[in-house]
């Protein structure tokens, strides 16, 4: 049979505190929190998985390469740093910077030489200074003249005896006391005398004394042949001068001088006979003189490869004087060619090229021939024409 169940009357144990005691939750209650919160997580998981941030895409090459030939992508943030602009063409006048020097002129200059061989007893001039025709240079002790006093002398007589020969012989031939052969001979002779005895006094008069002098001295006096600076010295007191050929000193003539300069070969074609010239000397800094080409070389030095190109200078006051340094500016008539910046450029094994653009911002290599650069301009002999555009800032940013 069924029992009902007897109620517990058992005592409880007192609470720990006098708070009252929570009530028991209730079963339905924690089962719709578990809901809500299992719900709450799906629906994260569900926004997440909608919600997910996209994997980065690859970011685009700043150059494209195809051959020869780069281009810059739209998106490349090297086209902003890229110029390009086209080529010009325009009239320029080049002017050509060369270093000088001042020369005597050649054709105002003299060798002074020893007309004999002997020993310098004074010298009466200095390196530089200023004399006047027949001023004396140089006294020489030369045995050599005593012998041609000697030699005038022996032929004066030679010639005095075959005078009276001769004479003596047409008397005898006049009256038949001599034959035909003798007068012969006697003329031959006087004539052999009179030669040598020109020949002993034009050895004399080379020397620069006087043949007739009684005080026959061996002290030659070699004197200035023109007036002049002289410009070379070569000898001393107390040298023994044996070679004729070898000159004392140099004598010239100031009034007109030189400046000459070498130009290379490579510039020979721009400068003419005629051509105007400033020339700047370091001796007069806020001077400059005007001046034509006188001459142009019609040969290249082997060792320097250079032309020498002569500009003449009146110098009155011998303001000029050999040996100054200065600086000739030679102008250039006026030419046409392709113009670039010196930005343009990019060197590529040991060799000059420009970025030319083809097509669009597509570029490819060129090599350029330049003629001569003239500031921040290049001027280009060959490789471009006018109107092609090139990039002139930034070329170094295409390179492979």
């Amino acid at each position: 049979m069924l029992v009902a169940p007897q109620p517990d009357t058992r005592p409880s144990a007192p609470p720990p505190d006098d708070k009252p005691a929570a009530p028991a939750a209730r079963p339905g209650a924690t089962l719709v929190a578990l809901l809500v919160v299992a719900g709450a997580l799906g629906g994260y998981r569900f926004f997440a998985g909608t919600h997910a941030a996209p994997t980065p895409a690859e970011k685009p090459a700043p150059l494209a390469w195809s051959g020869d030939t780069v281009t810059v992508p739209e998106t490349s943030p090297v086209r902003a740093q890229l110029v390009v602009a086209p080529v010009a063409e325009r009239e320029f006048h080049r002017d050509l910077v060369l270093p000088a020097a001042v020369e005597a002129d050649p054709a105002q200059l003299i060798k002074v030489l020893p007309p004999v061989a002997g020993r310098v007893t004074q010298l009466k001039v200095q390196l530089g200074e200023r004399v006047t025709a027949g001023q004396p240079l140089v006294v020489l002790d030369s045995p050599d003249l005593g012998t041609a006093y000697a030699d005038y002398d022996r032929a004066k007589a030679q010639l005095a005896l075959t005078v009276k020969a001769r004479d003596r012989q047409r008397a005898l031939l006049k009256i038949g006391g001599a034959a035909e052969k003798d007068v012969q001979q006697s003329e031959s002779d006087y004539l052999a005398a009179e030669a040598e005895q020109r020949r002993a006094l034009a050895r004399l008069q080379q020397i620069g004394v006087d043949a007739e002098s009684t005080a026959k001295s061996r002290n030659v006096t070699v004197t200035a042949p023109m007036g002049g600076s002289v410009i070379e010295l070569d000898v001393g007191p107390g040298a023994y001068w044996n070679d004729p050929t070898a000159s004392l000193m140099t004598v010239a003539d100031l009034h007109t001088v030189w400046v000459t300069a070498g130009v290379p070969e490579k510039d020979t074609a721009l400068v003419a006979k005629g051509q105007a010239v400033d020339v700047a000397f370091a001796a007069y800094p806020n001077e400059t003189f005007h001046g034509h080409v006188l001459f142009v070389s019609d040969v290249v030095d082997t060792d320097t490869r250079r032309t020498k190109v002569r500009i003449a200078f009146d110098n009155p006051d011998t303001r000029l004087r050999p040996g100054m340094f200065a600086n000739v500016t030679f102008h250039a008539p006026a030419q046409r060619a392709a113009v670039i910046p010196a930005s343009a450029l990019v060197l590529k094994d040991d060799a000059n090229e420009v970025l030319v653009e083809t097509a669009p911002w597509t570029f490819a290599a060129r090599p350029v021939d330049i003629a001569f650069q003239q500031g921040d301009d290049v001027v280009l002999r060959d490789g471009l024409k006018a109107g092609e555009r090139v990039v002139v800032k930034g070329g170094v940013l295409l390179g492979d």
